[in-house]
């Protein structure tokens, strides 16, 4: 059975809050009938500062589907762990694994966006030190017990539930990004599919005399939209799609490595290049996807349109992937 996850970042164009309000509360109706049909994971990321409103608080929208659901897991990826207070972020982790019973899974990258770190008046400079010192900290702040921080004596609590702490991941596309999982024995998220850089996180290991364990993107992970006419769902909202993907290329110089990359300018070169797939139930299964990533809300979508996609998904391309 392939792992299927829905993904959501509530991203919606020149939204006021009553429309916004709408999207989100229909994030968390999809999330509780994903979780209803068997789907295993819902996926959320935090970016800030976007005129298109995409989600900055992905632990609270982590809150609340805990709060409409009994079984699936939320991933978020990725935090931008610089511009997180380790302390707080420690214990926002542990309530939400205490409340979830060990359901969050969090990834933690460092970014490519210095606009970001400007908001926030965080140094882009000192962005590999300060994710080492958020790692740190959040390892030793989950034992429960007193530990030096920034000179001076601290305990978290309360201490999450799961054993020996709730699953973080280290993302990233680089080496010092591999290396600092290995020397802190935390799994590894390479950000797109990268089997070189697994094989070097692998090495390091054995450098540090530590363990862990990489959760790496397939060779092909497209983010997918089912509709009974694929050609009408293009025509018709193509332009959703197109302006995510525009979106991320504009953040995305030439070193950073992602598994959502689109070099399109038109609807027509988004679909010839697949990062996104608009497709019939029958041609989803035949994909023979290991993941199956859903984005009912893609860029914008309408929220009818999005429930057609979920619906279709969890009705026609779930029971066939079973049986």
């Amino acid at each position: 059975m392939p792992v299927t996850v829905v993904r959501f970042n509530l991203v919606e164009p020149g939204a006021g809050p009553a429309s916004l309000r709408a999207r989100y509360q229909t994030a968390l109706e999809m999330a509780a009938y994903a979780d209803e049909h068997g789907i295993t994971t819902v996926q959320t990321e935090e970016h800030h500062g976007v005129a298109n409103n995409w989600l900055p608080s992905p632990f609270a929208f982590a809150g609340a589907v805990f709060g409409a659901t009994r079984r699936i897991a939320v991933t978020v990826s990725a935090i931008i762990g610089p511009l997180h207070d380790p302390l707080r972020l420690a214990e926002e982790i542990a309530v939400l694994d205490l409340l979830s019973g060990g359901r969050l899974v969090t990834v933690a990258g460092i970014g490519y966006r210095p606009e970001e770190y400007a908001q926030f008046d965080v140094d882009w400079k000192r962005r590999g030190k300060l994710q080492d010192e958020l790692l740190e900290t959040l390892l030793k702040a989950w034992t429960g017990e007193e530990f030096e921080y920034r000179g001076r004596t601290v305990r978290v609590t309360p201490r999450p539930c799961t054993d020996p702490h709730p699953l973080l991941l280290v993302g990233g596309s680089s080496r010092t990004a591999a290396r600092r999982a290995a020397r802190l024995g935390l799994p590894f998220f390479p950000s797109a599919h990268l089997p070189e850089l697994e094989a070097y996180y692998k090495e390091r290991l054995v450098e540090y005399g530590t363990e862990g364990w990489t959760m790496m993107p397939a060779a092909e992970t497209p983010l997918l939209h089912i509709a009974e006419d694929p050609d009408r769902a293009w025509d018709t909202y193509g332009s959703c799609f197109l302006h995510e993907a525009r979106t991320y290329a504009s953040w995305q110089s030439g070193d950073i490595r992602s598994a959502v990359r689109s070099g399109a300018t038109t609807v027509d070169e988004l679909r010839a290049e697949g990062v996104y797939r608009i497709l019939t139930p029958a041609e989803c299964v035949a994909q023979g996807l290991g993941n199956l990533v859903l984005h009912p809300l893609a860029g914008g979508m309408p929220l009818e349109e999005g429930w057609r996609s979920l619906r279709l998904f969890a009705q026609e391309v779930l029971p066939a992937l079973t049986d």
